[in-house]
């Protein structure tokens, strides 16, 4: 549900379905970020050869296929069984039918190299496909079909999730609201932890250097940062003071290895341990960080980190198939990349 404060008083916003199922298409075809997700859409209504056209397919940063579907005006359970008949096929796409898809998606004209660097900053990646993912968008869905969904995310590490939009109407102006059945973050975490062992408590850390943040800054006051977007701040909350950390630089290899000093904060009211000073009056090598300062939405937010080891980016850790991942945060699983950070950076056990 949906208030809006006038004064001392709350008013409810009135709730409606979406009146057609193809403006959400429209919507997320146009700005994906609505779904929460950093992908790009590489085709719409795709034509598979199980009699059916899949709404929207995606890739993310990594090269994987996200199968995007509708639930239009089919009963939950079709939809469920839909999604899961697609994807079957989806497995199945060679790198040169991923780009053929692509190239038969009019909104490419520069093609799916360009467009992919553009929207992730990175190349496109050699090899497509080599994972991919569901996701059915709906108002809502019947209780047997979200439990459908829960059980083959949880017994089975599929990674399949449902994401369910509402609309509000109030005085003319029309709001669109957005839920997940499960966290997509923990969904992804569980698919790419199948098989690969129990997690050892280890967090893995996007470092994201560029206009808003920078590896020397982090290493010399002792922080990580992410934000100019919730979608970007919001998994630093996931760390607790404690909780131990490998930094990741994409396209260079890992650079630190710390544990949590201080909890997910707005970057403007961080000072560094040992100071008496706020980090925006420290100097600093990157002035971008204190971009849109004041707004809790889009400014970076900031977790202090007390570094036990540290290399610079000449001497960033890696090995070809490290283990690396889009997300700001997440399980670090990998026993190999495990095995070679912690004789690295010199983790006792």
């Amino acid at each position: 549900m949906l208030w809006e404060r006038k004064g001392q008083e709350l008013i409810e916003v009135a709730r409606h379905r979406v009146d057609r199922e193809e403006r959400l298409e429209e919507w997320i075809e146009k700005d994906v970020r609505i779904l929460g997700l950093d992908l790009l859409i590489i085709g719409r209504q795709v034509q598979s050869p199980f009699r059916g056209r899949i709404d929207l397919i995606a890739l993310d940063s990594r090269g994987a296929v996200v199968v995007i579907e509708l639930k239009r005006d089919r009963s939950p359970r079709d939809v469920v069984a839909q999604v899961l008949d697609y994807a079957s096929w989806v497995r199945t796409l060679t790198t040169r039918d991923v780009l053929d898809i692509s190239d038969k998606y009019k909104k490419l004209p520069e093609g799916l190299a360009r467009a992919f660097f553009n929207r992730f900053n990175t190349e496109l990646p050699e090899d497509l496909n080599t994972s991919h993912r569901m996701v059915i968008v709906a108002s809502e869905l019947d209780d047997a079909s979200e439990r459908i969904v829960q059980y083959l995310s949880s017994a089975h590490s599929l990674n399949i999730n449902v994401v369910f939009f509402n609309c509000f109407a109030r005085e003319g102006i029309e709001l669109l609201g957005r839920s997940w059945l499960m966290d997509p973050q923990e969904v992804e975490e569980r698919s790419e932890g199948r098989g690969k062992g129990l997690w050892e408590g280890y967090w893995f850390v996007n470092l994201g250097e560029g206009d808003h943040r920078c590896w020397d800054d982090c290493r010399k006051y002792g922080f990580i940062s992410a934000g100019q977007g919730q979608v970007y701040s919001e998994p630093l909350k996931r760390l607790k003071v404690g909780d131990k950390i490998f930094g990741y630089l994409k396209r260079t290899g890992y650079l630190g290895y710390g544990v949590v000093e201080s909890e997910s904060q707005m970057a403007r009211d961080f000072i560094p341990a040992g100071s008496d000073e706020h980090l925006f009056n420290l100097p600093l090598k990157q002035e971008g960080i204190k971009a849109n300062a004041d707004n809790p939405e889009m400014c970076e937010w900031v977790v202090g980190v007390k570094w036990l080891k540290t290399y610079s980016h000449a001497d960033a850790q890696t090995y070809k198939g490290i283990f690396a991942n889009q997300n700001i945060v997440c399980k670090l699983r990998d026993a190999a990349t495990l095995g070679f950070l912690k004789k690295q950076f010199d983790v006792e056990e």
